[in-house]
């Protein structure tokens, strides 16, 4: 490689791209999405995991692909950060069937790639799936990778912010919850204007800061039926959330902040500008829902391979696939990574706009 190449190179934003559960399809994911020549002219990758696991991975779905065409990337030729499996719980593992075995080490991995790019190692981390059940039976009680990145970041202000660019037309929906990884029966008591104000703030910094939107178009979601619908189906828009929005607005002369729109019709709009059905429609800026499945659900139906979860508030870069471990057909080949490319992809995109700030500041 010649100098000027290496110099090229060393100019990338270097990422830490975890395996996550190596029961699931994390490993396969991570091999595809590294085959793609253009992963490799946007970033520098270090996969965090264990080489043993990659190679057999490899090995085995070379067996499955039939084609000439270069599917997989091969694990002796990019940088592993080798996290090597005792031989007692190497024998617990089995590709589709998540235990304790296999979540302690995806624990072990993204602990590791937290612990070297808060040294300054990478500039982000991109996470493939974990289980949370596998998680609890290894004795790591947490509700999802974000709560992990947050607590070990020294973070107590941080959001989940999905990002999807639709393959149809030019709408990039961006939603935002809430709350996240909680009971939908304290959904209720969670929700404050102090929290709803916190996760704003993040919002219109992530919208300023990684996409360049000064004066973004914000619509938030109601949470009860026709948001309410004056009492009748619920009080807390009337009691707070009306009177947070107000406040709000008079306090945000930048932000356009719309809602609380019904959630039944909040997500019509970005369905049409997301597959160009109506060409005078286009999504706003962002979304902020109120809970996990207000916002994932529609998210995933039109965006279920290409939406990523990026976390805000956190000091460095951090991204990941929108879909679980799918542990039923891990090992089979027919894993989609286009999430996972996005998720890298973003992630090279959101450091280098980073690293541009922080040179002119």
């Amino acid at each position: 490689m010649s100098a000027k190449a290496n110099k090229n190179l060393s100019q990338l934003p270097h990422l830490a791209v975890t395996i996550g559960d190596p029961a699931g399809i994390g490993p396969e994911i991570v091999l595809k999405a590294l085959a793609d020549p253009s992963i490799r002219e946007t970033c520098r990758v270090t996969v965090v995991g264990s080489r043993s696991l990659l190679q057999q991975t490899y090995q085995k779905l070379q067996q499955i692909f039939t084609s000439k065409e270069k599917t997989l990337a091969n694990p002796d030729e990019f940088p592993i950060l080798d996290i090597p499996i005792d031989g007692a719980i190497a024998t617990q593992i089995t590709v589709g069937t998540g235990n304790a075995a296999s979540g302690a080490m995806s624990f072990a991995y993204l602990e590791e790639a937290i612990a070297r790019t808060r040294k300054g190692e990478f500039q982000g981390i991109v996470t493939a799936p974990i289980a949370k059940s596998c998680w609890k039976a290894a004795g790591h009680h947490y509700p999802g990778q974000t709560e992990v990145l947050a607590q070990k970041a020294g973070v107590e202000k941080f959001g989940m912010l999905f990002v999807a660019r639709s393959p149809h037309t030019s709408c990039i929906l961006r939603t935002l919850l809430a709350t996240t990884h909680i009971p939908l029966n304290q959904v209720s008591t969670a929700l404050t204007p102090e929290l709803m104000s916190l996760k704003l703030d993040l919002l219109i910094d992530s919208l300023k800061k990684d996409f360049g939107i000064d004066a973004p178009q914000i619509v938030i979601a109601g949470l009860n039926p026709h948001s309410g619908e004056q009492g009748q189906l619920g009080t807390e828009e009337r009691d707070w959330l009306i009177p947070w929005l107000e406040k709000e607005r008079e306090n945000r002369s930048q932000v356009k902040l719309i809602g609380p729109i019904p959630p039944d019709t909040m997500w019509v709009k970005p369905g049409q500008a997301w597959y160009g059905n109506d060409p005078n429609v286009d999504a706003a800026d962002a979304y902020l829902a109120l809970y996990h499945d207000q916002g994932l659900i529609p998210v995933k139906l039109m965006a279920f391979d290409r939406a990523i979860n990026t976390t805000i508030g956190l000091p460095f870069i951090r991204t990941s696939p929108d879909h679980g471990t799918a542990f039923d057909i891990a090992g089979k080949g027919i894993a989609n990574a286009s999430s996972m490319k996005e998720a890298i992809e973003l992630a090279a995109q959101l450091a280098k706009i980073k690293f541009s700030r922080n040179a002119i500041a």
